[in-house]
């Protein structure tokens, strides 16, 4: 099998498995991240192969929805591209992605070793900002059961990937815990110049929302 034919054959996969996902982790949500990634890895010379089967994978068995089992997502990827005939490299390119890229909270680092990789958690970011994230923030607060904002709860400050993942908190919050902090851990030149404006919008939502929120136009 060639690679447009893997790359075909992931994406019919993944389509299957996720289209009609209620929390902002949807086909169309990895479809942007494709696209998104396709653009900056060709700005910034990475392996486009390895860049797209990353973006197409990176969400296949999200931990979120896992009982936070961070080896979920690798562990599906890897079934399916050794179902594909990938080589043993790409697989394991792709799958030291598809472990790493998840934001773990606001104090924990998530570096990247490769260029592709960084390519695909910038896309990933930048998904979860401007009007769209605003968008997927409310998606995935409702599928929690989360408040929409409560002003006795404050922001935490998470120190540990497990505090991130059994913290309770509410929609707004989660902008400060995480969305406003991305525009500052992109990896690339041409992912940090889409973030600005994406950054700017949700900064101006926010200010506008507290505004209503305290009765004011």
């Amino acid at each position: 099998m060639d690679q447009e034919e893997i790359i075909d054959r992931t994406a019919e996969f993944v389509r299957n498995k996720l289209s009609g996902e209620g929390t902002g982790h949807d086909w169309w949500h990895v479809d942007r991240v494709r696209l998104l990634a396709r653009r900056l890895g060709r700005e910034e010379g990475a392996n486009l192969f390895v860049v797209e089967l990353a973006a197409l994978l990176h969400d296949i068995a999200d931990w979120k929805f896992h009982d936070g089992d961070l080896a979920a997502g690798p562990r599906e990827a890897a079934a399916w591209l050794e179902e594909c005939g990938a080589q043993a490299a790409v697989i394991g390119q792709v799958c030291d992605i598809v472990s790493s890229i998840s934001f773990k909270g606001s104090q924990v680092p998530t570096p990247m070793a490769t260029l592709e990789g960084q390519v695909v958690q910038d896309a990933d970011r930048l998904d979860a900002l401007g009007a769209i994230g605003i968008a997927r923030a409310f998606a995935y607060g409702g599928y929690k059961q989360q408040e929409i904002h409560n002003p006795e709860i404050a922001p935490a400050v998470h120190d540990s990937f497990e505090s991130y993942r059994t913290g309770g908190s509410t929609t707004i919050n989660h902008f400060h815990e995480k969305l406003l902090l991305l525009v500052d851990r992109m990896n690339t030149r041409a992912a940090r110049r889409l973030a600005a404006g994406r950054h700017s919008y949700m900064k101006s939502f926010l200010e506008r929302f507290h505004r209503e929120w305290e009765g004011d136009s």
